[in-house]
């Protein structure tokens, strides 16, 4: 009793040490790690903890060295930073801006479209506001766009790589839920769509009713005409409708298909289908305007050409990728591994792979990996020792205690992530924070939506805190993708090279207000997955098949019992004895857990 009253005193002095260690800016990494050690070894003196209870800590940081799920995260990074350094952003935004130019608020759906395409390859943030912020805040305010339209366009498309696939935060939350990242993949598949959806359809209600706000490109500003002056838009449209009906088509037979081939017991999952059908559409594109291209035919304009060559290329390197991990064909490393190898072969298709880039993408993945590596190092040990103490034990009755229940919790949590995601980064939320909540979190939700499985509770969980983070990125005044997109906004008045205009600076304080109609957006998303859970688990509720691996393993585990249980089935006046083998069979899977419980198991003997 004496212990656990210690262990009461003392987890509160943990979250205090570490709430100072975030606050002062103190590197996180060696702060987390040396908080840790420094009170596992007060704790050791104080008589919590036994001296054997930090042997167990080397094997955690050998676990961690050996996930095989962390090695998505350098994969994807490269992948990113290949495409996006090599001009893919400049052309996707140049392009897409074309086509929806002429219509009003054409350019910030562009920017919309492009950020969710952005998502999709760079996965971070930083990259997608500052390429947008470049690139398209000219554009926009050359032409009479609304400064907070502008900003809050830019800033809230480039948070889209927060939750899209396949995005890092999705990657880091699966690890630390413990749950597979495909399933996060796909539960975090159709939040992102609706959200880039409800960005669309605000831009749209702008349009329609402030039109001022959002003025159309004029026709001097039209780049890619034919030669009778036409848009070339309706060669555009019969193109991408010929590619619709190739997916509808292959998304007709594709579960009949797919079943024979792989000799499925379990039909397709929607997420599979609809990810495959869009490959297959581009595919397609991509196919007739080389045919074009090559035989001169003529068929398609220079704007159908245009956006196909721009367009198609990295989207089915995003969809091969996703579908290669919704099919189980690879794991999301893997899936990584290829997207970084196609990264290489679409830059180098361009003629835009050269050594300074190839050399800057290594070295900015290294740093990155080496980053959250640390971080994650750091906080094992804090956790390490937080859990030694019986913390998470702490955390769960915080929460048992508040009003509502599991909603309670839920809500509670989301307002904390939401706050924490104002000041620091999300890998520390999801290294630091997470690992404290994922306990509490795996008993009070299973319950919560009837029919709700503990794996698809989890994925639920990390979806919600994923669309949060994304909201606190845009939060005034620490919000870090206002300060991406301050950091490359005009801080002085400047002429415009096109009209010759002057152009004046964007102030802090516009790009506060751009924010604030985007937030709303996104918290109206972030509510409607938490009132809605299909919407994450609806892409999640697929059997798991076994390989012949696991089969074989089930198939042996009785004999392996009997073997190292000859006494089975004998009546030895025992009862009791069977412990021991069960033990050493605990202890040989998680040999760390054994350690700790044999270590507070001492620690209780007088």
């Amino acid at each position: 009793m004496q212990t656990t009253l210690l262990a009461q005193q003392f987890v509160p002095l943990m979250f205090i040490t570490l709430f100072i260690v975030l606050l002062t800016g103190f590197p996180v990494a060696f702060g987390l790690a040396a908080t840790g050690l420094a009170l596992g070894f007060v704790g050791i003196e104080a008589g919590i903890f036994p001296a054997a209870l930090f042997q167990a800590l080397p094997l955690r940081i050998f676990g961690i060295m050996q996930n095989d799920t962390l090695l998505a995260i350098p994969f994807f990074t490269f992948m990113g930073i290949i495409l996006e350094r090599s001009g893919m952003a400049e052309d996707l935004l140049e392009t897409v801006g074309q086509v929806f130019g002429p219509v009003r608020g054409g350019v910030a759906i562009a920017v919309i479209l492009v950020g969710a395409l952005l998502a999709a390859t760079t996965g971070v943030v930083a990259a997608a506001v500052i390429s947008m912020g470049l690139i398209s805040l000219p554009v926009m305010l050359r032409y009479g766009y609304s400064r907070t339209i502008a900003t809050g366009t830019i800033t809230a498309s480039g948070t889209l790589a927060q939750a899209i696939p396949p995005s890092l935060v999705l990657i880091v939350l699966a690890d630390q839920l413990g749950r597979s990242v495909g399933d996060m993949y796909s539960g975090a598949l159709i939040p992102g769509l609706l959200l880039v959806g409800l960005y669309i359809s605000f831009i749209v209600a702008v349009a329609i009713f402030k039109p001022d706000m959002v003025p159309a490109l004029p026709p001097e500003a039209l780049l890619y005409k034919e030669d009778n002056g036409a848009s070339g838009h309706k060669s555009l449209l019969a193109l991408v409708l010929v590619c619709a009906g190739v997916g509808y088509a292959w998304a007709q037979v594709h579960d009949g298909l797919l079943t024979k081939w792989l000799e499925r017991a379990t039909p397709s999952a929607g997420d599979e289908i609809v990810i495959l059908s869009l490959t297959l559409a581009s595919l397609t594109g991509l196919a007739l305007a080389i045919i074009n291209r090559v035989t001169k035919l003529g068929l398609l304009s220079k704007l159908a050409e245009q956006v196909t060559f721009v367009l198609m290329p990295p989207l089915i390197l995003i969809f091969l990728v996703l579908g290669t991990i919704f099919l189980g064909v690879a794991t999301p490393t893997e899936g990584g591994a290829m997207g970084a190898l196609g990264a290489l072969i679409l830059a180098f298709g361009k003629k835009r792979l050269d050594t300074p880039l190839l050399k800057q993408a290594l070295e900015n993945t290294a740093k990155l990996a080496s980053f959250v590596l640390f971080i994650l190092i750091g906080s094992t040990v804090f956790s390490f020792t937080f859990n030694a103490a019986d913390g998470h034990i702490w955390v769960e009755h915080l929460f048992d205690k508040i009003p509502g229940g599991a909603w309670g919790f839920l809500v509670v949590v989301n307002i904390l992530v939401f706050i924490l995601g104002c000041f620091i980064d999300f890998f520390e939320i999801a290294f630091i924070v997470i690992p404290l909540l994922a306990p509490v979190a795996e008993k009070i939700l299973p319950g919560l939506v009837p029919g709700m499985t503990p794996d698809q509770a989890m994925i639920w969980f990390g979806v919600i805190i994923a669309m949060n983070l994304q909201t606190s990125f845009l939060t005034p005044p620490f919000g870090f993708a206002l300060f991406y997109l301050r950091s490359v906004a005009a801080k002085f008045d400047y002429k415009d090279r096109v009209t010759g205009k002057l152009i004046p600076s964007v102030k802090t304080i516009e790009i506060y207000k751009g924010s604030i109609a985007f937030i709303i957006l996104q918290l109206i998303m972030v509510v409607a997955v938490i009132a809605f859970p299909t919407l994450v688990t609806g892409g999640i509720e697929k059997v798991e098949s076994l390989s012949a691996d696991q089969i074989m393993e089930q198939l042996d585990a009785p004999k392996a019992e009997e073997a190292s249980d000859p006494l089975a089935g004998m009546d030895t006046g025992a009862k009791d004895a069977p412990a021991a083998p069960a033990a050493d069979a605990a202890a040989e899977e998680d040999p760390m857990k054994a350690l700790e419980d044999a270590a507070k198991d001492a620690a209780k003997k007088p």
